[in-house]
């Protein structure tokens, strides 16, 4: 069963659909992952559950939208008794491994995960929470700023590559352990690196390879301050826009340092698939790319990501399995809160395990379907929610056919036709129309706003006070320190040496019968 019936799950971070060439993009350089599309299915239209880290990866977790399972910000605090698919998959009879970013706060940092290979690049704890009741506070120990773009260009090492340089190579150990253990059980890995997050700056290597290529300015660029929509406004303080002066010069070189880290990303997806391969794992896996959300990089002068626009709020998501799903492109809008879901029936599918049943209600719903060429009974829709730094409201987009729509009670509503209007230039909810009044009925049907706005303000100033408790005194951090047992690693005087060499081989060398036995 080992090497069937599994799943490999591939997270880039801040990687907006945006910009890779299977979604359109011309000067990105991403070849595996257009092989990966070209052989898989493409959802042209797939969004984040909400446009930030932890609240999009709850989300994804859990199959429930953020004011459901609580992940409002990169704060939010996860239960333990929270079901994720790592739970229903091992419920299902698979071994579940994380390699990478999660962004778990709390004392759980496995949440279902049987096994993670690294700590996070993130704090576990609550120091990242936002301020409802004082909204226009920045608060600069950790919110976004400009350097990035100002000092973008090339670094031989950063944070960011340090963590995925480990995040990779412990995922190909992974495979291989997987394929050359005694486990029976199908492996379900998820592989989630950091890049192409900011700050921008890549490699020699990876900044060359666009030496030869004339990168684009923004399509849109920045409005003027009466032009500006209220929550891009905001934005832009929070980002600290007004800090720095921008050149264009800037702009390209962020961008240039920004897709050659997606080259990056890139080149280890042709890593792990080389690695399924040679595992002969390849035939049998299941592959899922996706990202936590996307990057404004410069559209209508903003960077970063907490916008319903669809930089920052597109993601790629590419299923690949072709020996069970024919290449192709679906249409119909999708979002995170789909993943769970659907690696149940892939998981039931593949290996038999019945379905657990749900143990919380979820948001999401199953895309095997859609997968499979079928939109008869999909629902064409879907929604994503902001509860974070730069509102002090709740905000909700609702996605439907051709429309998008975007509101907050502080703020006019927003409504867009996104197939005769791609840069969202032209606000249809200017003008009253049966269109723009049905979404607003759909949104006030939805959730009660002050309901949710009152509860996310309790839980910021309730992980405020318990944080600032834990200040006090001796500092005990959550972070996940990965467990080692060098015993057992390599060749050890407790071992057979040769049944281990044996084992620890894949594929399996010949049996050995020596005479004298």
């Amino acid at each position: 069963m080992k090497n069937k019936n599994n799943i490999l799950i591939v997270m880039a971070d801040q990687l907006t659909a945006k910009a890779l060439g299977c979604y359109g993009n011309t000067e990105v350089k991403s070849p595996h992952i257009d092989r990966l599309a070209d052989e898989g299915v493409l959802f042209e239209s797939s969004y984040c559950s909400s446009p930030l880290c932890t609240p999009a990866r709850y989300a994804f977790m859990t199959g429930q939208n953020i004011s459901q399972c609580g992940g409002y910000d990169n704060a939010a605090y996860m239960p333990a008794t929270m079901p994720t698919f790592a739970h229903y998959m091992r419920l299902m009879g698979y071994k579940t491994c994380l390699s990478g970013k999660m962004h778990f706060v709390g004392a759980d940092q496995l949440h279902g995960f049987e096994d993670r290979l690294t700590t996070d690049i993130y704090p576990a704890d609550f120091g990242w929470i936002p301020d409802w009741t004082n909204p226009h506070e920045r608060i600069d120990l950790w919110y976004h700023n400009m350097s990035s773009i100002k000092q973008a260009g090339v670094a031989s090492i950063t944070n960011q590559f340090a963590y995925d340089d480990e995040v990779g190579a412990q995922s190909m150990r992974a495979i291989y352990d997987h394929a050359r253990s005694e486990d029976e059980r199908p492996l379900c890995l998820v592989t989630s690196f950091i890049h192409p997050h900011d700050p921008y700056a890549t490699r020699q290597k990876y900044w060359d390879l666009y030496s030869d290529v004339d990168i684009s300015l923004p399509s849109v660029t920045r409005p003027g301050a009466d032009q500006q929509d209220a929550h891009n406004r905001r934005l832009e303080k929070v980002i600290a826009l007004d800090a720095v002066d921008v050149s264009d010069e800037d702009i390209i070189n962020a961008r240039r340092a920004y897709y050659g880290n997606i080259s990056y990303i890139d080149e280890w997806l042709g890593r792990l698939r080389t690695t399924l391969d040679d595992c002969g794992m390849g035939e049998d896996t299941t592959i899922i790319f996706t990202s936590d959300h996307g990057d404004m990089l410069g559209e209508f002068g903003l960077w970063y990501k907490m916008s319903f626009r669809e930089w920052s709020c597109r993601t790629p998501m590419i299923v690949h399995r072709p020996n069970r799903f024919a290449s192709g492109r679906v249409d119909p809008p999708v979002a995170q809160v789909d993943v769970l879901p659907s690696l149940i029936d892939i998981a039931h599918e593949g290996t038999g395990a019945a379905r657990p049943d749900a143990i919380d209600p979820l948001s999401g719903r199953s895309l095997v379907a859609l997968c499979d060429g079928d939109e008869s009974n999909d629902p064409g829709f879907c929604v994503s929610e902001y509860l974070a730094e730069g509102t002090a409201a709740p905000m909700l987009m609702m996605r439907r056919d051709k429309y998008k729509f975007i509101t907050c009670p502080t703020d006019p509503d927003q409504l867009f036709n996104l197939e005769d209007d791609p840069h969202e230039l032209n606000n249809l909810a200017s003008e009253t129309s049966d269109l723009l009044l049905n979404f607003q009925q759909q949104a006030a049907d939805y959730w009660d706003v002050e309901a949710v706005q009152q509860k996310v303000i309790m839980s910021q100033q309730r992980r405020r006070s318990v944080h600032a408790a834990l200040r006090i005194g001796r500092y005990q951090g959550w972070d996940f320190n990965p467990q080692r047992d060098a015993s057992e690693e390599y060749t050890r005087s407790h071992m057979d040496l040769t049944r281990f060499d044996i084992t620890s081989r894949f594929p399996r060398p010949a049996p050995f019968k020596p005479k004298w036995r």
